[in-house]
């Protein structure tokens, strides 16, 4: 029988990567998932959330729990580690001793980002059909290494992808510089984050940085548009799904 996954698909990947979005249903789907989506979804409430705003954002995660109900057996699936670690860390804030707090207990329990759905949950070990050729180094975003305790399951999986090899960087857990609103308020400390983070993915002379979080990358990858450097960003999604 598939396992039912409910997937959400954060406000930054449907306006910005759809495509990202939709090489994780493929790769889902690949591995015996019964994939759904609600439409009404929106968005997890971190941007409010992190601006300070938390009646706000507790309002939009009402929502969330609303478009993602509780039923045994089903789990919620996201390309973003960020959003994963929102809901299940954030929202403690947000509903401690509410009438919700049972309710986001259970939501707590069954969400996950992308790679350790597949390597924790479904134990899979290679997306088989998988096929890229070039070197790759990672990128250990803040949110999935610490907020989901994310690190080995990525580089597993794509380690397992014919024609890829691993180069790591150096500070592969220093952070991009993104941080939402972050780059907003502190755009000189910002770029000079990610300029730091690009010259050590550069050093490594890797095709591609590869991360869980479009956020990130998003944030890489505008600084190695404007500079014109000789790398590419993808997200372990597109990765996993390239090839077939």
């Amino acid at each position: 029988m598939p396992t039912a996954v409910d997937i959400f698909i954060p406000c930054f990947v449907d306006q910005l990567f759809p495509q990202t979005a939709m090489n994780m249903v493929k790769v889902l789907e690949a591995v015996g998932c019964e994939v759904h989506y609600n439409s009404n979804q929106t968005c997890c409430g971190q941007p409010a959330y992190n601006a300070g705003y938390k009646a706000e954002s507790r309002e939009v995660a009402c929502k969330f729990l609303d478009d993602f109900p509780n039923e045994p057996g089903r789990y919620i699936v996201s390309p973003s580690a960020s959003c994963v670690g929102m809901v299940r860390n954030s929202y403690a804030e947000l509903f401690d001793g509410s009438p919700e707090q049972s309710q986001y207990h259970g939501t707590q329990r069954r969400i996950y980002e992308l790679t350790e759905f597949l390597v924790d949950v479904l134990g899979v070990q290679s997306v088989p059909q998988a096929r890229l050729n070039g070197t790759y180094t990672y990128h250990d975003s803040c949110s999935a290494l610490r907020e989901c305790g994310i690190k080995e399951g990525p580089r597993r999986l794509l380690d397992a992808v014919p024609g890829l090899q691993r180069l790591e960087m150096v500070e592969n857990e220093t952070c991009c510089g993104f941080g939402g609103t972050f780059a907003v308020k502190f755009q000189a400390i910002s770029v000079a984050m990610a300029e730091q983070k690009v010259e050590h993915a550069l050093a490594t002379g890797a095709n591609y940085i590869v991360s869980t979080d479009t956020s990130c990358l998003m944030h890489l990858d505008a600084y190695i548009r404007r500079e014109k450097k000789p790398i590419k960003t993808m997200h372990i999604a597109d990765v996993l799904a390239s090839g077939w």
